[in-house]
Parts: C-alpha cells; structure tokens; sequence
C-alpha cells in the first residue's frame, strides 16, 4: 500500500472506489445532484456517477453557488464518499464542509500518481491518501 501525504481540509475517513480526472468540475453547470452523476457534455466523466465513490479531479470551477450543489448532493445521498484535489478551492471545500463530505488536496505532486488507481483510502483528518 501506497500513502500520499497532502493536506486534510474537510476532516472524515472513507474508502472506496476511485473515479480521477485531470479535468475541474463546475458543480453548478457540470453535475446532477439528483443522480450524483457528472452531467457537463464537454467532461470526460460525462455520465460517470460518483455516488459513494471517491472523486479525484484537480479543482473546481465556476459559481460559488455550487458549494451548494455540493450540499445537494449530500442531501439527496448521491454525494461523493470523500474528493481529492490538486487544489482545492473554496466552492469545493466549503460544500464539502456544510456536507460532511472528507476532503484532501495534493499539492506537491501526488495528485497525477492517483490516474488509474481503482481502489483508495483517505483519512482527511491526517491528510492522507492510500492507494489501495
């Protein structure tokens, strides 16, 4: 098992399936907080569902309103299950904060090492990743 140390800015701990883009999500206009499905026909997840899951993408764009799609999305139980980041932002960390939904940013280079992983393990109260 491999551990990438980033930092822990929304505290939980969660394992589960990996979905990672290299692509930011815009939460407003790109995601359907009923489905918990990537909805932006221009993404590369287009259709993936997150749900439970663990979603890597670098950082978010577009309106602050979509912290609250994030709470949506926890409201409706089509939330991810924890987000890694690149870079985490505000939209992304404060939704995440109101949702309970654990967040971990990988600055310093580990974010790329996530692209075809399945599998990973966060503890956001360390700032951890393992790769499981």
């Amino acid at each position: 098992m491999k551990t990438l140390q980033g930092r822990g800015l929304v505290a939980g701990k969660t394992q589960g399936d990996l979905i990672f883009t290299n692509q930011p999500i815009a939460f407003l206009a790109g995601v359907d907080p009923d489905k918990g499905v990537i909805s932006d026909p221009k993404h590369e997840l287009v259709g993936q569902v997150f749900t439970g899951k663990v979603l890597a993408f670098p950082y978010s764009v577009g309106s602050s309103v979509g912290a609250y799609v994030i709470y949506s999305l926890s409201k409706n139980r089509t939330a991810p299950a924890a987000i890694i980041n690149m870079n985490s932002d505000i939209i992304t960390v404060s939704g995440c904060a109101i949702s309970g939904i654990p967040v971990v940013d990988l600055p310093d280079g580990g974010f790329e090492s996530l692209r075809g992983i399945k599998n990973a393990s966060v503890d956001a109260s360390k700032g951890t990743v393992s790769i499981v």
